[in-house]
């Protein structure tokens, strides 16, 4: 009897499951119904583990775990849970389906916007090449591994591109841009949420007149809702989304959006194919077909129902700080990532005789625990959002319904408190 090897199942897989799905579909799935009639009881494995969750009034931050699933989201995941399925199958129909609903040529599901770009960039080393796939990131002779950008758009997220092998290209003109490209230039790529010295259409002209692919990591920007097939519309090769951020899926999943022929080598640098860059990053069957839910949940919203919303959120926290002296609150809206309002608060520290940063850890350390926007206090700026030692910033469009409220009233609490 032949030895079956997970190369062989991955080989032959799509055959061997297209082959039986019509005998399969004929059997009755009785083990699954048995288990539908039982209602089991979840248990609260945070407060088992000794883990205290919190209110998000921060944003949609890794750390922070991202974002939560609308209920529909939730229950597409919970019942793509109970059935296996084949991944290959799963990928190539959700990368159709997503193609359609967002308006482009061809979709893939990563794991994260992270991923997204080490799967994309490896797509434009190796296009596709099996030895080439094989050998990056190390044994890249005879390949094109140069990757152009700004100066300015320079960032944390570049290790993810170097996985394949590739090295950066530093330029800050439109002169410089277009005279950079060699016989080695593999990539020019374009961070959404950085400062636009050289703008995204002389970007992708200029990347398409030499024939080089043009990659733009805009993981954190959606909303608004039309982003999502504005950029590959405008000639990027290449997009990358999170998928657990505005989106509202599933936090490790991530969109990467373009070229047919580029999807299709990214595919294949990816998992479940063994021995790839990518091999190590899987999405599996629950958060891509979580994250398909959550672009359709995504696409029946309304910007300016959002916006709405939120600032909606917003006022109700500033109205309960309107009682304490020298304080003053505007909403406040980044220009690219993040695209949603904020409620930006400041104070006279003569009167309110506390930092941004002591702010945010008594409402970290509260009950119940509270977490602030990072920018507050003068710490790392996130998203072009403002920061100050008197400075508090709330994000409020990952609160729960009626934690608004709460929030509002903690931080009343905390500067009452240290009003002189």
């Amino acid at each position: 009897m032949p030895r079956i090897t997970r190369r062989t199942l991955l080989s032959k897989g799509a055959q061997t499951v297209a082959a039986g799905s019509a005998a399969f579909a004929a059997v009755p799935i009785l083990a699954t119904r048995a288990v539908c009639k039982e209602s089991t009881a979840a248990v609260d494995y945070y407060q088992k583990l000794g883990i205290t969750p919190f209110i998000n009034a921060a944003g949609t931050y890794t750390v922070l775990s991202a974002s939560t699933m609308p209920d529909e989201v939730q229950a597409a995941v919970a019942l793509a849970a109970k059935r296996p399925v084949h991944l290959n199958e799963l990928l190539d129909a959700s990368g159709v389906y997503l193609a359609k609903q967002l308006r482009c040529e061809a979709a893939l599901v990563t794991a994260g916007a992270a991923a997204a770009l080490v799967v994309g960039t490896a797509a434009c080393v190796t296009m596709g090449n099996d030895q080439a796939i094989l050998g990056i990131p190390t044994d890249i002779a005879g390949l094109k591994n140069e990757v152009l950008i700004q100066k300015s758009h320079r960032y944390d997220y570049e290790h993810a591109m170097r996985n394949s092998g590739i090295r950066f290209v530093e330029v800050e003109t439109l002169e410089e841009y277009e005279q950079a490209f060699n016989d080695r230039t593999v990539m020019a790529h374009f961070f959404n949420a950085a400062e636009e010295k050289i703008s995204r259409e002389n970007w992708v002209r200029v990347a398409r007149q030499h024939g080089v692919p043009s990659f733009n990591d805009a993981a954190a920007d959606v909303p608004p809702i039309s982003n999502l097939w504005k950029y590959t519309q405008m000639g990027f090769d290449l997009v990358a989304f999170s998928g657990g951020k505005g989106l509202r899926g599933p936090q490790c999943t991530g969109l990467l959006l373009g070229r047919k022929d580029l999807i299709e080598a990214a595919k294949k640098n990816n998992s479940p194919n063994s021995n790839t860059l990518g091999r190590g990053m899987k999405v599996a069957k629950e958060e891509i077909v979580g994250l398909v839910a959550a672009v359709d949940w995504f696409l029946k919203q309304d910007d300016a129902a959002m916006e709405a919303e939120y600032r909606r959120r917003a006022d109700v926290i500033a109205k309960q700080l309107t009682s304490i002296p020298m304080v003053q609150t505007q909403i406040f809206i980044p220009d690219v990532a993040n695209h949603v309002p904020h409620l930006l608060i400041t104070y006279d520290q003569n009167r309110v005789k506390i930092t941004g940063i002591e702010v945010m850890h008594k409402m970290r350390q509260g009950t119940p625990r509270i977490e602030l926007n990072p920018s507050t206090g003068g710490s790392p700026a996130s998203a072009g959002l403002p920061g100050g030692p008197n400075t508090i910033v709330v994000g409020v469009w990952m609160l729960q319904p009626g934690e608004e409220n709460v929030v509002g009233k903690r931080l009343q609490e905390v500067l009452k408190a240290a009003t002189a």
